[in-house]
């Protein structure tokens, strides 16, 4: 799978065409719809483009990897969205929301797979060369409640660690960071002691460099972070007010071996999916 993936990295990138016009791209033989929110209709940049859901795109076969609908729930109306995926050959998804809904609209069972930072890790994760995390606690995220800001400005005061605010500006960290970059960010969570956020990527992030994260839900990303806890079994990751107690055992202890050992199950997972897909 490493080969392959290297090899298809190593291709240059496509000709960009329009969303609106998807008549302007190339022909190709394959095309890969994902990964993240293509298919929620509620997204407020690209909801609604029917060239996710395959319409338009110039090419003889059509599979998905890791699609999600985001936080479009089942009960919303897909009518005339839903059939349109049914001209793909293969689809996969990466959370039990999104399978659900396939399942119900159209009586298939999609293939459950890792998004691509979990599934390719070797690509992002940022070498700490041995190094001990550095004595700063990582926030990555906006607008959360209340009690967990309380929370965690306790947590981290009482055992001196800052809390420093990366992409987002939270004036209950002590620091901001708010203009790094891509490669920054992961260096960044990579030397940190532990991580909090309420951003699906602050939890992958948290996985792959295997640092103790604690997260709480939010209105648009709570299929998101529920279902990839629960796929990786560390749902104690996701705090409730009641369960402020547990704070400690899961910020100030190493991530569990059964969550890594989950993971790379479902890399093995994913990759057969990908090799069967693909050919």
């Amino acid at each position: 799978m490493r080969k392959f993936f290297h090899s298809f990295t190593s291709l240059p990138l496509s000709p960009p065409f329009p969303l609106e016009n998807p008549a302007g791209m190339d022909d190709y033989s394959l095309i890969i719809v994902g990964s993240d929110e293509v298919w929620n209709l509620r997204h407020p940049w690209y909801g609604g483009y029917p060239v996710f859901y395959g319409e338009g795109l110039r090419c003889r076969r059509l599979v998905s990897y890791a699609a999600t609908f985001g936080s479009l729930t089942s009960s919303e109306r897909l009518e005339g969205w839903a059939e349109k995926l049914r001209r793909f050959s293969h689809i996969s998804v990466r959370d039990l929301h999104s399978e659900r809904i396939i399942r119900e609209t159209l009586g298939l069972e999609p293939e459950l797979v890792l998004d691509p930072c979990l599934q390719f890790p070797q690509m992002l994760n940022a070498s700490r060369d041995g190094r001990e995390a550095a004595s700063y606690i990582a926030v990555y995220g906006h607008s959360f409640p209340t009690w967990f800001q309380d929370a965690m400005r306790r947590w981290a005061r009482d055992r001196g660690y800052p809390l420093v605010s990366i992409g987002y500006r939270n004036d209950w960290a002590d620091e901001q960071w708010i203009d790094a970059g891509p490669e920054e960010f992961a260096g960044f969570i990579s030397e940190a002691k532990a991580v909090v956020t309420n951003f699906f990527h602050g939890c992958v992030f948290s996985l792959i460099n295997e640092k103790p994260f604690a997260c709480v839900l939010s209105d648009y990303r709570s299929n998101k972070i529920r279902d990839l806890t629960q796929l990786v079994r560390a749902e104690h990751h996701v705090l409730t007010e009641d369960a402020i107690p547990s704070l400690d055992v899961i910020l100030g202890n190493p991530l569990p071996t059964g969550i890594s050992q989950r993971i790379s199950s479902l890399r093995h997972r994913s990759s057969a999916y990908l090799s069967h897909a693909l050919q």
